[in-house]
């Protein structure tokens, strides 16, 4: 089983959304999924990924595409949100 990082698309026509997921790569585009790891919404210039899970899935054999490669590298590259301070 060959298994895929890949975006499935959501939303409406013309008004598309993706979610971030892993996949066997037999599966069609929007078929059957192993797990959510995130969105991408390229009209609002949205993107959130579970770094954690990306990597776990990719040190165990999945193969992210070309888009998803991309925003896993902006997301890493991207500063880590300040908690809030406790009072």
């Amino acid at each position: 089983m060959s298994v895929k990082i890949r975006l499935r698309r959501t939303g409406k026509l013309n008004a598309a959304c993706h979610r971030i997921v892993v996949t066997d790569s037999r599966n069609p585009r929007d078929g059957r999924f192993i797990e959510i790891i995130g969105f991408y919404d390229p009209r609002h210039n949205e993107e959130k990924i579970d770094l954690e899970r990306a990597k776990y899935w990719i040190g165990v054999g999945a193969q992210p595409s070309d888009t998803v490669k991309n925003i896993i590298r902006r997301a890493e590259a991207a500063p880590a949100p300040e908690a809030a301070p406790a009072e």
